[in-house]
């Protein structure tokens, strides 16, 4: 247990006033200072400490205490758990309970890592060879200069035991130097953790050394090497820079979150000084809650263009609504990451995109359904099985049900069936959609895949086989409606292919030859050639059933339109001119009015 002396250790080297400083904008108002309460929204500052006393309350939400009750309430920790954080702030070794295993010192591997810090930045600044050479040409090819270096106490690793030595030398045992991760120990010998790499230091809050990554010169792999989770890092819960950050953070209400230690550099060097970067590792709850610490109203995530940087902000999809801050996305032009866009761009240009950065959850979705062929109804059904996964962790929003309502339209799928996708990834069963079973594919179970889909879409696929079915049939009586055929949208893009194909065929070929002409524009036209029976046609002569299929393809594509139309005006963004959005709404109510009369049209056929 943490003893009442060790207790009171903590609360002497804490003060409060540089505590709530941290997260809270303060202005004295006679002996006491005063701000706006960081436990409750509020314009007006009710919130005030007393320096002398030691002692925090807020006259708004009727909280108070000392510096363990306010670290308890903004970390969200127990009571021994906030003296332990204040002490590590503090750089005060805790002596707990007698008996309990014990490694080297905290304040010691903080030590050892200072110096190491110190070490690595008088090698790559001093360094001779050509190891260092090759360390200060990298850094002056990314416009890192001995300036940002000395800011940024960059520095050059040369490994051999060159730093077992050195700290040996400054009195570190063999245990410290371990167990901060700045050496392993190999064959009965000590050996450097990190060699022949350029070096950036990692600092907590307060600014203290508690880790490294290194960037390798050659083709060594990995390229990036990172410290590993020791008795202070932590890669879950650290942000690099965030020592630096905080304070811009705090004022601007806004954190740019990066993914490289350069782009955070070139970030604070070009006037951007609220960014940090994960380590080695997707964005973590706890690094939400880090962030959301200093009055953070908005987390722009600005992740790389490629597939791990998809992967990067569909993980952090699942933190957006356990932070009141609200959390967006920005990709650059050209997939750039902002080191590369700064070297070529003015700040005011990577300001403007910034201000442009679309909330997380919409923009990982779109993102998600670029990645299939949404005219096909088995892609929207593996499209929205991708998607499921991504809604599921947020099962529990207040903007769950906006979000499932977007994604049903831009599938053209039944909400509810897409609730009950979410539902089932969120009970970690076994997914029926997993693979689209339409008639047009191997199936599983049909009636799992097609209920996700909508009952216009269902309808207008059925119409459309049976279309194709009577044009392999009878191609005289299609023929005369290509015109028409050729404003729709078709409900699968294969079918499409396959009508083109046999229109585009000549009049005097046999049926065989056009299922064969279908075919080498689609393999899988003669299984979709083969289907038909659309209950409402059954009875039809062909010139008629021709009119009709080709009224009900053309109902359904039009509300497909008029769908697509009303998710694009509600997700424009500002930079849609005035003119362009009235286009959009004529041409909305132009196709429902076709879509009413297409309705009576086909209700005296039937």
């Amino acid at each position: 247990m943490i003893t009442e002396e060790d207790k009171e250790r903590v609360r002497q080297a804490t003060d409060i006033l540089s505590l709530v400083g941290e997260t809270v904008e303060l202005r004295q108002r006679g002996k006491d200072w005063w701000g706006c309460c960081p436990f409750h929204h509020e314009k007006s500052p009710s919130f005030h400490v007393n320096p002398s006393t030691g002692l925090w309350n807020c006259f708004g939400c009727h909280k108070g205490g000392d510096v363990f009750d306010y670290v308890m309430e903004r970390e969200h920790l127990e009571f021994p758990d906030a003296i332990r954080y204040l002490a590590d702030r503090a750089g005060i070794e805790l002596v707990e309970e007698k008996g309990k295993q014990r490694g080297p010192k905290r304040n010691r591997l903080m030590q050892a890592l200072a110096e190491a810090e110190s070490y690595y930045s008088m090698m790559l600044l001093r360094g001779r060879g050509s190891g260092p050479q090759a360390a200060r040409r990298y850094l002056s090819g990314r416009g890192f200069g001995s300036d940002i270096c000395r800011r940024w106490h960059l520095g050059y690793a040369p490994g051999h035991g060159a730093l077992v030595a050195h700290l040996r030398e400054r009195g570190f045992s063999s245990d410290e130097i371990v167990a901060c991760d700045l050496a392993q120990q190999r064959s009965g010998r000590m050996q450097d953790r990190f060699f022949e790499r350029v070096m950036f230091p990692i600092h907590d809050e307060q600014g203290n050394s508690i880790g490294f990554g290194g960037r390798v010169l050659g083709d060594a792999k990995p390229k990036y090497l990172n410290t590993k989770e020791t008795a202070v890092f932590h890669k879950s819960r650290h942000l690099f820079a965030l020592d630096r950050a905080k304070e811009q953070i705090t004022a601007t209400g806004e954190a740019l979150v990066v993914e490289g230690y350069t782009d955070v550099i070139a970030l604070h060097e070009h006037g951007f000084s609220n960014a940090v970067a994960a380590l080695g590792t997707a964005l973590s709850y706890e690094h939400v809650k880090a962030l959301s610490r200093f009055r953070t109203r908005r987390i722009v995530c600005m992740f790389d263009g490629d597939a791990a940087g998809q992967k990067a902000a569909e993980l952090s999809v699942q933190y957006a609504d356990k932070t009141e801050a609200e959390m967006c996305c920005v990709v650059l032009p050209d997939n750039q990451d902002p080191m590369e866009f700064l070297s070529t761009h003015q700040a005011e240009q990577l300001r403007s995109i910034i201000k442009q950065a679309r909330p997380l959850v919409e923009f990982v979705l779109e993102k998600t359904l670029s990645e299939f062929d949404l005219s096909i109804a088995g892609q929207r059904v593996k499209a929205l099985e991708a998607t499921a996964k991504i809604l599921a962790p947020l099962k529990g929003s207040v903007s769950f049900d906006r979000y499932v309502r977007d994604l049903s339209q831009r599938l053209g799928a039944d909400v509810e069936a897409t609730k009950r996708a979410v539902q089932r990834v969120s009970q970690s069963k076994p997914n029926p959609i997993a693979v689209a079973a339409l008639p047009t594919q191997k199936p599983v179970a049909p009636a799992a895949a097609l209920e996700v889909l909508c009952l216009d879409d269902r309808q207008q696929l059925a119409a459309e086989r049976e279309l194709l079915a009577l044009l392999a049939r009878a191609p005289s009586v299609v023929r005369p409606y290509g015109d028409r055929l050729g404003q729709l949208s078709w409900a699968d893009s294969r079918h499409e292919a396959i009508a083109w194909a046999m229109l585009a065929a000549p009049v005097s070929v046999s049926a065989s030859e056009l299922v064969a002409a279908a075919t080498r524009a689609e393999p899988d036209a003669p299984r979709i050639l083969s289907g038909g029976g659309l209950v409402a046609a059954a009875g039809m002569d062909d010139e008629r059933k021709a009119l009709f299929l080709v009224d009900v393809i053309e109902l359904y594509s039009t509300r497909r339109e008029v769908r697509s139309l009303q998710v694009r005006l509600r997700d424009t963004s500002s930079d849609v001119g005035l003119a362009e959005k009235r286009a959009w709404y004529a041409r909305a109510s132009k196709l429902q009015i076709r879509a009413r009369e297409l309705e009576q049209k086909i209700s005296s056929e039937v």
